[in-house]
């Protein structure tokens, strides 16, 4: 039989949970798609399923085999899609979850200008703090600002690095001075992301690349980055904010950063979403404004 639509089949019969599922699904018989599974079994020489009267399952070589052939049939359709679609307008719906300051600050204005390019499509744009499954919450992208994750059933595409200074006001070094190690964080006032137990430890790295937990006499926590930054720029202690929050006070001289040899974990502005089969123009058109509009040096980033 044709390996592909074998291949095609077994991918199908996992994802809709069985052999009728994916039979009702694809509008195949029940039996025609067993034997595309049993055929690519034989041809394989392995079992991929296990199968009961009440349930079909992977085998541990038939999950790593169906992680790697959806992403291969994805990236078939992308192709078939790309090619299909070229030169036409793309229109219909486009659901973005982002995380509330990129949003607010950054991806706002980006979201008008490109639905100034595209003036046919409709896009609802939620912004939210909370992590989010855009799989069962039905988002067509979700970008977000976070350490690298290893997720094979989602399709991620790294835009560009968001980097992370430790800063304060000009106001505040004058009073405290500059500190001369990280240690003197300990004993300085600091604005932490997070909660209260977690507020008293940064991980930073320096030069040997090793990242540390370092001890910081936490004042102020917030779980939102720009109620840190005003803090700073109040003169209430040091923050370690992501650029493009700080980025326009660091070029102003209201925020001065300090301890530079010392990094944060890198973060990443990043999109993501379900390797779905029939990849939209209007999503390739997103992810592509999205690597032209930040993918280089972003204008955040024009700081010492």
């Amino acid at each position: 039989m044709d390996k592909f639509s074998s291949l095609k089949m077994f991918v199908q019969v996992v994802e809709s949970g069985g052999f009728a599922a994916a039979a009702r699904d694809t509008g195949a018989s029940r039996s025609q798609t067993n034997k595309l599974v049993i055929a690519l079994e034989d041809q394989l020489g392995v079992q991929l399923l296990n199968r009961t009267t009440r349930s079909v399952s992977t085998t541990a070589a038939g999950l790593a085999f169906y992680e790697r052939v959806q992403g291969i049939l994805s990236d078939l359709s992308e192709a078939e899609s790309a090619i299909q679609e070229k030169g036409e307008e793309p229109m219909g719906s486009l659901r973005i979850n982002a995380p509330m300051s990129f949003g607010t600050l950054h991806l706002g204005p980006a979201i008008a200008d490109f639905m100034t390019m595209y003036p046919q499509l409709k896009v609802q744009l939620e912004l939210s703090d909370r992590f989010i499954d855009p799989v069962s919450e039905g988002f067509d992208i979700t970008v977000r600002i976070a350490e690298p994750i290893e997720n094979l059933s989602l399709v991620d595409h790294t835009i560009v690095e968001a980097k992370r200074l430790i800063c304060a006001s000009p106001e505040f070094l004058a009073t405290y001075g500059h500190p001369e190690s990280i240690k003197d964080l300990a004993s300085l006032p600091c604005l932490h992301y997070g909660t209260l137990p977690a507020g008293s430890v940064w991980k930073l790295a320096s030069e040997d690349g090793q990242f540390r937990d370092t001890p910081v006499n936490g004042v102020l926590c917030s779980n939102n980055a720009e109620v840190l930054r005003d803090a700073a720029l109040r003169g209430l202690g040091f923050a370690l904010l992501p650029t493009f929050i700080a980025g326009s006070h660091l070029q102003s001289g209201r925020l001065v950063s300090v301890l530079s040899q010392y990094r944060a974990p890198p973060i990443h502005l990043c999109l993501i979403y379900p390797p779905n089969r029939h990849l939209s123009s209007r999503t390739r058109r997103f992810v592509e404004f999205m690597y032209d509009r930040f993918g280089d040096l972003p204008h955040w980033d024009l700081v010492d």
